[in-house]
């Protein structure tokens, strides 16, 4: 387990310890804890909705329809 350092301005620091005391959790648990909420394990919510939202993006299928035909392979 990690240990971190820091350093909090008073006012800061009443704050957390209020908060930590109405919890009933130790300063270190509490941090810990606050940055454990803050932690990012998937992509936001606005990042997930982008697929499929461009409306002028053309499907598949129109894209297969334009293409052209590969060209046969060279005999080797």
């Amino acid at each position: 387990m990690g240990q971190v350092t820091i350093y909090l301005d008073d006012e800061t620091e009443r704050k957390m310890v209020v908060n930590a005391e109405a919890m009933n959790l130790s300063k270190s648990k509490w941090i810990a804890q606050v940055i454990q909420e803050s932690l990012v394990d998937e992509w936001p919510k606005s990042v997930r909705n982008l697929p499929g939202s461009w409306d002028a993006f053309p499907s598949l299928e129109a894209i297969r329809e334009t293409a052209d035909h590969d060209v046969d392979r060279e005999p080797m």
